[in-house]
């Protein structure tokens, strides 16, 4: 997958993203660092990146206002321990659909309850 891990995470995230084999970046490693959000959004959407955040109430609003968006993987605000195994979460999840897991992200936002169970929800500007 194709994945922006935002500031508010940890770097080490989109390295060990990138030994799995998927292309993630950081903004620590890209000098990115500092974007303001929108920014960061039109950057994603430009370069086709999901976008894995625990800012999730502003990357909800901007991204729920476009047309079409790569996706949002949403964290809550937690150990970077329990982040990590969020994300690997929602990654088999995304797996087990079947299909490119890019495909099942497009328009949607990646969620978890209360239990760290994740969800997917549709996430796109209506009328």
């Amino acid at each position: 997958m194709r994945l922006f891990i935002d500031e508010c995470l940890s770097p080490s995230f989109a390295v060990e993203l990138a030994h799995l084999g998927h292309d993630a970046i950081h903004p620590l490693h890209v000098g990115r660092r500092g974007q303001l959000d929108h920014t960061v959004k039109d950057l994603c959407i430009a370069e086709d990146r999901v976008i894995v955040t625990e800012n999730i109430g502003d990357f909800r609003a901007l991204l729920g206002r476009e047309p079409i968006h790569p996706g949002l993987i949403a964290l809550p605000q937690t150990s970077r321990a329990r982040g990590w195994a969020l994300i690997e979460a929602s990654l088999v999840f995304l797996e087990a659909r079947g299909g490119d897991p890019m495909d099942a992200m497009i328009n949607h936002c990646l969620d978890f309850d209360a239990n760290g169970r994740p969800a997917l929800r549709a996430l796109f500007a209506s009328g």
